[in-house]
């Protein structure tokens, strides 16, 4: 499971899609709660790594440990990122953040069924010279109907 999870966060520092996506069960998950993000299946993953690979294009994460139950893994390591663009609804300064994270995976078929992906927004807004309080209200707006 472990050698897994690696492969993937070494796809992923690579911004691999292609590669990443290999490792991925058909039925995949993946969320990032922080920013309120949830994918399935295969054309929505794709979509949301090059969202997210577009926002953060030097994306890289190390793995410093795991724990698993014969199941399921958790992993837990650092981050480095630089936020770009104006997805967030602010302009960031520039500057690499670096951040604990924490991945839960899940498998199925010998591939990974689901990732949820944990960090802390509020410091990566820090480190990036941004609002906590915008980029959430540009993350979590409620829609609107018209």
């Amino acid at each position: 499971m472990f050698e897994l999870a690696k492969a993937l966060a070494d796809t992923k520092s690579r911004q691999d899609i292609p590669a990443s996506m290999k490792l991925l069960h058909r039925e995949m998950t993946l969320s990032a709660p922080a920013l309120g993000t949830t994918a399935h299946g295969p054309a929505a993953n794709e979509r949301a790594l090059g969202r997210f690979f577009a926002a953060f294009p030097d994306y890289a994460v190390v793995l410093d440990g795991h724990a698993d139950d014969g199941s399921s893994l958790v992993c837990w390591g650092t981050a480095k990122m630089t936020m770009t663009g104006h997805r967030f609804g602010v302009t960031p300064n520039g500057r690499r953040a670096e951040l604990p994270v924490f991945i839960r995976f899940s498998f199925r078929d010998d591939l990974i069924a689901s990732e949820h992906f944990f960090f802390d927004l509020s410091e990566l807004c820090a480190q990036s010279g941004v609002s906590t309080d915008t980029v959430r209200r540009t993350l979590f707006q409620p829609t609107r109907l018209t």
